[in-house]
């Protein structure tokens, strides 16, 4: 069995460390492809667990971390990600989904290929390019001004008599084939490794502290964005394309405006068919929202736009064969089977791990250990079996089986839906000791050095059995084990005191309730404020929530009645921890609101803002619980359904002065 958060942490340690050593060092040890390889198991690892993920993790940096020998630099505004799609379905959804939330019957869209470069950040005052950096975390970024100087494409000065006092735009650094299969050839004559694909180049040139190195790459870049103007902003986003051409940008290629969803659709499978041969690599076609003023009452989710898709294209598949398969206990109980595969390059990356997700995925495929299949990945999802090649079966194959008992603890295992899990929970040592090590994670309560290692040695060795016992270490029996010396023991006794205070959405997401991510335990401290109150939710009241649907809500009602968990939290309130909660007040206190047509002073991501601020809960759609109704310009359905069900309406003046 695979303990996956080692796994992760091994391959978060690996990982800092070849950064270390390219980057800061310039001195790799491993080939790119090896690199990017383990960045990749990484990525897959989080995504099939996403309780494991943490903000200090690789992936949530873009081609290496933040370097201390670049200066940082604040993003003139956040660089976001793109929520990933691949089917028309999804795309029409999106669509109808978008209308019923702007209350429009139509919406043009601006489709661009989806280039597989580095973001940067490229910021002109007065005409003059004065600084760039890297994407970054999204909002700080490191200061790469000098190697973005180096690639042609980047002018010095904008084209115009009458440039802008502030021009940030958001671009894409790539390198096109056929100067990757040229670098590739210098590096593999002189002896040295080679990239694993273009991206990987580019970025690497981009980060490098020669700009010579920069220069010496032949790079591009295409720019897509605005993140700050002071001039008078364009209505659109075709708008916007044309404002950076004329200004001497050069941008996406093929970007194209299509009237109707359908014409967006038909785009990405016309892209889709040449990308083979342009020399340039994408992975799909970005749909974007054409009128800003819509981008702007849609407004941000957590980490991506709600105006903007990447429709992703067809994964690439090659073929390969099954050496094993293993099954892996999650922290929530769930047993996973994995594939091992024969390590088969797909799409530029080496995979030997694929997931079968569960038994109902194995008996439908009809994959047996010894078979040949096909695999493939598309984007950043976990590596998939999509196809066994049954005529290549020679008969030596041999069928797998969920096994009956948990290969962590010996507990029969029970079926739930189409998966298995073992019931023990924190009686399960997989369970107890990966919950240990989410509960101390950096986003959780936050113990630094409390890794899966430690808490591999301290529970071996009878110190801790759940979460409660960290709270009960002592300095002499820590000073007794391996390895440990003062330095070690003191900085361990230290984090923990340190982490007896938390938050109560750290707490909530520490506690590793299943379905409960970071982003729902502040939606969670948001409208109870109490650990207590959280407790007490009946099922009724956590449907109440926003964003809570009726699994999230069971999930944590299971979790809170169970006595186990309930036990476990009382132990730790006993030993001190504190959780640190919210007070809920505010004008808006307990009130639903839903805002419709376009506000005059006020985005529509600020009114919502403010409706959280005071205690409210900004909602999409006009229900019968909804309080009221803010009504600016040109409102729509939502509005004629407020009055005909007799609810409140007010304009955004009052809503102002409600708050003032």
């Amino acid at each position: 069995m695979v303990n996956i958060a080692k796994r992760i942490a091994e391959l978060r340690k690996e990982i800092k460390k070849h950064n270390d050593l390219y980057y800061a060092k310039g001195k790799p040890v491993v080939s790119d492809s090896e690199y990017d390889l383990m960045v990749r198991e990484l990525r897959e690892l989080e995504k099939a667990h996403p309780e494991f993920l943490t903000a200090d993790s690789p992936t949530q940096k873009v081609g290496a971390p933040l370097r201390s020998t670049f200066a940082k630099i604040e993003h003139a505004s956040p660089m976001l990600s793109l929520e990933s799609i691949y089917t028309d379905e999804e795309l029409l959804k999106f669509d109808k989904t978008s209308s019923e939330d702007l209350e429009v019957q139509h919406i043009e869209y601006v489709a661009e290929p989806k280039l597989d470069g580095f973001s940067v950040e490229l910021v002109y005052e007065k005409g003059t390019f004065v600084r760039g950096s890297t994407r970054g975390d999204g909002y700080m970024g490191e200061d790469v001004t000098n190697n973005l100087k180096a690639i042609k494409n980047v002018p010095a000065e904008l084209k115009g008599a009458k440039p802008p006092a502030l021009l940030a735009v958001r671009g894409e650094v790539l390198m096109h084939i056929g100067d990757f299969q040229e670098l590739n050839k210098v590096q593999s004559a002189a002896g040295r490794d080679v990239f694993a694909n273009p991206r990987n180049a580019a970025a690497g040139a981009v980060r490098n502290l020669d700009p010579g190195v920069t220069q010496s790459r032949n790079l591009d870049i295409y720019c897509y964005g605005l993140l700050a103007y002071s001039g008078k902003m364009p209505s659109t986003h075709l708008e916007t394309i044309e404002l950076l051409e004329r200004s001497g940008l050069k941008t996406a290629p093929g970007a194209r405006l299509c009237r109707t969803a359908d014409e967006a659709i038909k785009y990405h499978h016309d892209l889709e068919k040449k990308r083979d041969d342009l020399d340039y690599e994408l992975d799909g076609v970005v749909i974007k929202i054409n009128s800003l003023e819509y981008q702007d009452r849609l407004g941000m989710r957590t980490t991506n736009p709600r105006w903007a898709v990447a429709y992703k294209f067809e994964a690439r598949k090659e073929v390969t064969r099954v050496e094993d398969i293993v099954v892996q206990v999650g922290r929530t109980g769930v047993l996973t089977p994995v594939a091992l595969l024969q390590p088969v390059e797909v799409g530029g990356v080496t995979i030997s791990r694929a997931t079968l997700h569960n038994m109902d995925e194995i008996e439908r495929l009809g994959v047996q250990v010894g078979d040949h299949v096909k695999v493939e990945r598309a984007g950043d999802v976990i590596p998939k079996v999509v196809e066994v090649i049954r005529d290549k079966r020679s008969g030596s194959e041999r069928s797998f089986s969920m096994p009956l008992k948990c290969p962590s603890c010996g507990t029969q295992v029970e079926k739930e839906d189409v998966h298995y899990r073992c019931p023990a929970g924190l009686g399960c040592p997989a369970q107890v000791k990966e919950s240990m090590t989410h509960y101390a994670a950096k986003d959780a309560v936050d113990i630094d050095g409390f890794s899966d290692r430690t808490v591999e040695q301290l529970f071996a060795e009878g110190l801790i059995s759940g979460i409660s016992d960290i709270y009960g270490l002592k300095r002499d029996d820590l000073l007794k084990l391996d390895g440990w010396k003062d330095k070690k023991t003191d900085n361990i006794l230290s984090a923990i005191e340190r982490s007896r205070e938390v938050t109560l959405d750290r707490f909530i997401f520490g506690l590793g309730i299943r379905k409960v991510g970071k982003h729902i335990a502040a939606i969670l401290m948001k409208k109870f404020g109490t650990l207590d109150k959280l407790r007490k939710a009946s099922v009724d009241d956590l449907l109440g929530v926003n964003e809570v649907g009726p699994e999230i809500a069971g999930s944590i009602s299971d979790f809170f009645r169970n006595p186990v968990n309930a036990t476990e939290i009382d132990k730790l309130m006993s030993m001190g921890v504190r959780v640190i909660e919210k007070e809920i007040k505010g004008e808006l206190l307990g009130k639903k609101i839903v805002f419709t047509g376009s506000l005059n002073k006020l985005s529509r991501s600020e009114a919502k803002k403010l409706v959280e601020d005071n205690g409210g809960e900004p909602i999409s759609t006009v229900t019968s619980d909804t309080d009221f109704v803010v009504a600016g310009d040109k409102a729509g359905s939502k509005l004629e359904k407020a009055r005909k069900a007799g609810i409140q309406v007010i304009s955004e003046e009052e809503f102002l002065r409600l708050l003032a």
